[in-house]
This record gives structure tokens, sequence and C-alpha cells, in this order.
């Protein structure tokens, strides 16, 4: 059995939504409240990650697997 962590995952779940983004911008404008919604979920985890603040990744991984 293998245990994923916080720092495995995470990066996993910002590749993720960035193809989630792509989808919501090839919607055109019907999507464009979501894609800005979803840049903002991944600017936040990019400066999370960058930072290396531990409660910043974590909040910001819950945001990102919120994303659908």
């Amino acid at each position: 059995m293998s245990v994923s962590t916080v720092g495995d995952e995470f990066p996993k779940q910002q590749a993720r939504v960035r193809e989630l983004l792509a989808q919501y911008k090839a919607l055109s404008a019907v999507g464009t409240f979501g894609a800005f919604m979803i840049e903002k979920v991944l600017q936040s985890a990019d400066e999370a990650a960058i930072s290396g603040d531990v409660v910043a990744v974590l909040r910001s991984y819950e945001e990102l697997k919120g994303c659908k």
C-alpha cells in the first residue's frame, strides 16, 4: 500500500487544474468567469509553493481539489 502525501499530490492537482483551465478557456465567453476563478486558485497555489509556507500549501491544495 502506497501512502500519498500533500507533497506528492499538490503538483498533480496543479497539473489537473491547469488542464481544467484550458477546458474552461475553450468555452469562450461561457467559461470566462470560471477560467478567471481557476487562474486565481492556480496563482495562489504557485505563490504558496514558492513561499514554502506549509499552511498556505495546505489551503491551496484544498482549493485545487475543489476545482471542477
